[in-house]
């Protein structure tokens, strides 16, 4: 996917493993991203499910974040466990933490 897009990559479009973000500053540049891409996709011969796919959303959560179009920001269900977390008592307990954490 970073070889078929990599035209794009960093521009309008970010790929992570198989799913592909696309991004954009208005409606009518969204549009053109959208079109290229999809049109990339069929020159490639690549299917997406259909059931799968989100068009035209104003927030997304992405690896652990929160995008939105005035911003980027830690999903807070992820940030959740940490801060739960019991206070470690023992060398034990900071390591279990950290592999947590890490």
């Amino acid at each position: 996917m970073n070889r078929v897009f990599s035209p794009y990559l960093d521009q309008f479009v970010i790929v992570f493993t198989n799913d592909i973000l696309i991004y954009s500053k208005n409606r009518e540049e969204h549009a053109e991203h959208l079109r290229t891409v999809l049109q990339m996709l069929r020159e490639k011969q690549l299917y997406g499910k259909l059931s799968k796919c989100a068009f035209w959303i104003e927030s997304i959560d992405f690896l652990g974040h929160i995008i939105l179009g005035q911003g980027l920001s830690v999903d807070p269900k992820k940030v959740e466990p940490v801060e739960k977390w019991p206070t470690p008592k023992s060398v034990t307990e900071v390591r279990l933490f950290l592999g947590l954490a890490l």
